[in-house]
């Protein structure tokens, strides 16, 4: 009988605590996710309505991706320059403003340039928004934090598409509209949330940091490490946009709409479960925790050959779900710690860029190896790969310092 009163603590300790200024980011992420539809269905915009054939509309959306890591290096190197909240609001602004413009032209000359410039401006809004979120929260509540910023994206996440697909079916330059709008509907959201006084203090704080010395980087051979690991995480993560859904269809035998219910199983669970989570695991050492999470990303991938039917194909989503609840804001949190306030937005624009370039290469080798060895040769080398990331981890964790509790 305890346990119900026991269970409604940690998730109401989950909730509490946090700044004010963490529930403004909290909500400017949750409008601008809420609005994201437009690259769900660009492959399908390109193709169905601009003529372009599949491998022209995949070069497209690679120019995307070509400008969210060059976006994601400049974001963080700018919040250390002009402050996370100038870049966040200047990303959110352009990127709202690139959005309805590419509604409005079909010509690819122009069309394309733009989508390289979307990318990079919306690119930066990661770094800016993990550095502010990392500032406004004394750093026993990063992860809870960094959780809460997840939560906000995942929640979006559940409207966007679903009322994209909608408009879609209408007219897909609403698709345009309605993303872009959102963007400037969370930009303003934050110059009338955010205190400008803290705005002021903080491009202070900058001036007066170019003055001292600041760790960097490029020096920090640990932190380079885990850019590794992380890149290397990334690869086996982006499978799930990639390979996942042909081993579903093809092996598994499930349709469309039963694929697109599995993956709700992994953001349902991130929506109830991941800040309470994090209530639980912040008593024990964070690095500790990493490793749990790599073991269970391999072990939830490494399941899926083993079985067949939905129940089953859902099990093994809930398994590297719960890897990834603990790997996201742990991760973060780690990098986080490592830096000096005024190269915060540095280390995670690299860590950004690491995990961004795993999303362009892993798609491409983890389709080479389907194509080649078979699912079975996939899903069990991502199995195994998880545990040789938990070892690697293992080895690299010497050379991190001290590994406090998730809290710390």
């Amino acid at each position: 009988m305890d346990l119900v009163p026991r269970f409604l603590g940690v998730y109401r300790r989950a909730y509490t605590g946090l700044p004010r200024r963490a529930w403004i980011l909290f909500g400017v992420n949750l409008v601008n996710a809420s609005g994201t539809m437009v690259l769900f269905f660009l492959s399908l915009y390109f193709t169905r309505r601009l003529g372009f054939s599949a491998s022209e509309a995949g070069r497209a959306l690679s120019l995307y991706g070509a400008g969210s890591l060059a976006g994601a290096f400049l974001g963080g190197w700018l919040s250390d320059r002009i402050g996370s909240t100038a870049v966040q609001k200047l990303s959110l602004a352009l990127s709202g403003v690139l959005l309805v413009a590419m509604g409005q032209v079909r010509a690819a000359a122009v069309l394309l340039p733009a989508l390289f410039a979307f990318g990079a401006v919306s690119g930066s809004l990661y770094p800016a928004n993990a550095a502010s979120m990392a500032r406004v929260c004394p750093p026993e509540l990063h992860v809870k934090g960094f959780a809460l910023n997840r939560l906000a994206g995942n929640l979006g996440v559940t409207v966007g598409p679903a009322l994209g697909g909608l408009l879609a079916l209408r007219d897909y330059r609403l698709l345009f509209w309605v993303d872009g709008l959102t963007c400037l509907a969370a930009a303003g959201l934050f110059v009338l949330l955010w205190p400008a006084s803290e705005s002021r203090l903080r491009r202070d704080e900058v001036r007066t940091a170019r003055t001292g010395g600041v760790r960097s980087p490029w020096r920090d051979a640990p932190f380079l490490g885990l850019l590794a690991v992380t890149f290397a995480f990334s690869l086996i993560f982006v499978q799930l946009l990639s390979t996942f859904p042909l081993y579903m269809r093809g092996v598994y035998g499930l349709a469309e709409d039963a694929i697109g219910r599995l993956l709700a199983v992994n953001t349902v669970l991130i929506v109830l479960f991941e800040m309470a989570l994090m209530e639980v695991v912040r008593r024990f050492p964070l690095t500790r925790m990493i490793n749990v999470s790599f073991i269970l990303l391999g072990a939830g991938f490494g399941l899926i050959p083993l079985g067949r039917g939905f129940g089953y194909a859902a099990l093994t989503v809930a398994v590297w779900t719960f890897g990834e609840m603990l790997s996201m804001p742990l991760f973060t949190s780690l990098i986080s710690g490592r830096a000096d306030p005024e190269s915060r937005g540095r280390y995670l624009g690299l860590f950004s860029f690491a995990f961004s370039l795993g999303f362009i290469v892993g798609p491409v080798l983890g389709t080479e190896v389907y194509e080649r060895w078979g699912g079975e040769a996939l899903w069990f080398g991502c199995g195994a790969a998880g545990f040789v990331l938990a070892g690697s981890f293992s080895l690299l964790k010497r050379y991190l310092g001290d590994a406090p509790p998730a809290e710390s």
